[in-house]
């Protein structure tokens, strides 16, 4: 479970709604089930009907990567290739092949394969990179869904804003309700702008994150497989995989050594 984003939306809950009661107001004046209707299930529906049906049916895996920790560690993989790289050279990239079998990581396990049948460095970045683009793209339009309906939340509390001040103002005789009436037909604005700045925008980013992370072990993954390649010195490999690392994890990947797991290969639902 990713406990930032549990305790990202426990503040954002606390604060709006504890300000809120702390104003005078209360809990069930925010109740307003038409106006969540108008404003959550025809926001939902328009970032839908922005993008490809197949997009729009992943909507509940990606929001469970939102929620999922995700097991991306750079620092893991840089004695990985530390301990490869001294291997290769005293044995040949022959030798690998019985440990890029014991690799769960398919990236990584893809990169080593293609590195030992020989292929040529150039062709080698080429296919990775390829791939890691592939990866982005789809995680952007998987994380533009997510944005879209942010985007259309505020509209759409608005236009349930309008619809409920068409409702009162067609019945304006009945003056004793006229103020509840407004204040209820507000409530859909306040759904509209909560649920985006919330919710959805801030969803979007933590997955954009999540990506750029993956983004960057594959691009540590990619320099340590062509370093092996090239015949750099263990010691060198470590250099260049440790400029990915925040400089408080610098060292500390000595201590570490397992190969990433399958789960760290997508951030987002694919």
């Amino acid at each position: 479970m990713d406990t930032a984003t549990l305790v990202g939306l426990l503040l954002g809950f606390v604060g709006v709604f504890g300000g809120n009661m702390m104003e005078g107001g209360s809990i069930s004046a925010l109740i307003n089930i038409p106006g969540f209707m108008i404003v959550v299930l025809g926001s939902i529906g328009a970032g839908i009907a922005n993008y490809p049906l197949e997009t729009a049916k992943r909507l509940p895996k990606i929001l469970g990567k939102v929620f999922k920790k995700q097991e991306v560690n750079t620092a893991r993989v840089v004695p990985i290739f530390v301990r490869m790289a001294d291997k290769a050279r005293r044995e040949g990239l022959l030798s690998l092949e019985e440990e890029s079998q014991q690799i769960d990581d398919a990236y990584m396990r893809k990169g080593l394969q293609l590195m030992i049948d020989g292929t040529d460095a150039t062709e080698l970045r080429d296919i990775m990179e390829i791939e890691t683009e592939a990866m982005e793209e789809r995680h952007a339009t998987n994380r533009g869904l997510l944005e879209a309906i942010g985007g259309y939340a505020p509209t759409l509390g608005v236009m349930g804003a309008i619809m409920g001040l068409i409702a009162v103002l067609s019945n304006l005789n009945d003056t004793e309700s006229l103020g509840h009436g407004i204040a209820v037909a507000f409530v859909a604005s306040f759904y509209g702008v909560f649920t985006a700045n919330l919710i959805w925008l801030p969803f979007a980013g933590k997955l954009k994150l999540k990506t750029q992370d993956e983004a960057r072990m594959r691009s540590a993954m990619l320099e340590g497989l062509l370093a092996i390649q090239s015949g750099d010195n263990p010691r060198i490999v470590k250099e260049k995989l440790e400029g990915y690392l925040e400089p408080s994890a610098r060292g500390v990947s000595d201590e570490q050594g397992e190969a990433p797991t399958a789960d760290a290969a997508e951030p987002e639902a694919a």
